[in-house]
């Protein structure tokens, strides 16, 4: 397929390193391009779709010019933005397509491409190169942000008795601002935001340039976390040791297996460590969970399951099959009917009428 093709897009993954020091592992990027080289005919354009340091595609046009001198072609970069979980959604509606090129001949080619597959009109940016890689990074650091901003909040609004709910809403009706990611909860995690914060700070200390801002939303999300851990410490009397957890939700989204960076990976072994004993249930993610969560943790059937014996239920990842509990099926299965909302899915007054002692994130 590669000899006919007018354009061949490098859509691979692009890990944290495993030293930990932030820097992208861009191996398949490499090796896609210097497999893709021997075969080109005739003019191609080569596209980067993974989500890379800036530079990148330069260092791709090389490795293709070192294994195919000859070959004609041009690199561009048109990063993705779609989501887990919602990917086909946002092919056909994107609010918007970036195109990195050096040339107005690539440019039209991947103009060509993407104009027949949209179900709206969509804004085209046109840029360079650099440009374009910096935008993917620069757009996942900034949601990062966010998100660890309005987690903070949430911490204001417990220790002043505010309601967190009722200020994201307030402040999302900002056009400024916007309602989207002003969601409290116990932190972010994924394949994305995680990854690529560490790979930005790591872009600009190579070139001598700070994001002091995108380190503190990276440092406000592990503190985010250990919160957590601490609410569900203290819903407990002030000790774990010895009681039984239920835990609804291990994945770091709802409709996605995806367990990478998961609050959960973080939350649940400390909980463990600290003698807990946990029974857990996610409709997707549960084989993976097994694979990145230490032993010792009892995976069940449903929600009701999970509830058996606890002495407190939290919630942490907010599925759809979540919102909707039989709330006195739910208590009549606890030891004590303590419930951590961890992503505010339900009205305290509710919880509390229904007999739960009740405790969201940001609101009492």
């Amino acid at each position: 397929a590669v000899p006919e093709a007018v354009a061949l897009f490098i859509a691979v993954g692009t890990p944290t390193s495993r030293l930990g020091d932030g820097n992208a592992d861009l191996t398949y990027i490499y090796e896609a391009a210097r497999e893709l080289a021997v075969h080109l005919q005739g003019y191609t354009v080569v596209v980067d779709k993974s989500t890379v340091p800036v530079g990148t595609a330069r260092q791709v046009e090389r490795v293709i010019r070192e294994t195919s001198p000859q070959a004609d072609f041009d690199v561009a970069s048109n990063p993705e933005f779609l989501r887990e979980g919602a990917a086909i959604s946002d092919f056909m509606r994107p609010d918007r397509v970036v195109i990195g090129v050096d040339s107005d001949r690539a440019g039209q080619v991947l103009k060509e491409i993407y104009k027949p597959l949209y179900l709206r009109d969509t804004p085209i940016v046109s840029t360079t190169i650099e440009t374009a890689e910096l935008t993917k990074y620069a757009a996942n650091a900034f949601l990062a942000v966010k998100i660890s901003f309005i987690n903070e909040i949430a911490g204001v609004c417990e220790a002043v008795n505010a309601n967190v709910v009722d200020l994201a809403r307030a402040i999302g009706m900002d056009g400024r601002i916007g309602s989207k990611f002003l969601h409290p909860g116990p932190g972010y995690g994924g394949s994305c935001f995680p990854k690529d914060t560490l790979a930005l700070m790591r872009l600009v200390q190579e070139h001598g340039e700070n994001v002091r801002v995108v380190e503190a939303a990276v440092e406000a999300n592990a503190a985010q976390k250990a919160r957590m851990i601490r609410k569900i410490r203290e819903m407990l009397g002030g000790s774990e040791a010895g009681k039984t957890i239920g835990v609804l939700g291990l994945t770091f989204k709802p409709e996605t297996d995806d367990m990478r960076d998961a609050p959960a990976a973080t939350i649940l072994p400390a909980l463990l460590e600290k003698g807990a004993r946990l029974r857990a249930h996610d409709p997707k993610g549960m084989e993976e969970a097994k694979k990145c969560l230490p032993g010792g943790i009892e995976y069940v059937k449903n929600a009701y399951e999970a509830a058996e014996d606890a002495d407190c239920l939290v919630l942490m990842t907010e599925w759809n099959q979540y919102r909707a509990l039989d709330l006195e099926r739910l208590k009549s299965r606890m030891r004590a009917p303590v419930f951590i909302d961890l992503r505010n899915v339900y009205d305290p007054q509710r919880m509390q009428a229904a007999g739960f002692v009740y405790t969201g994130v940001g609101r009492k």
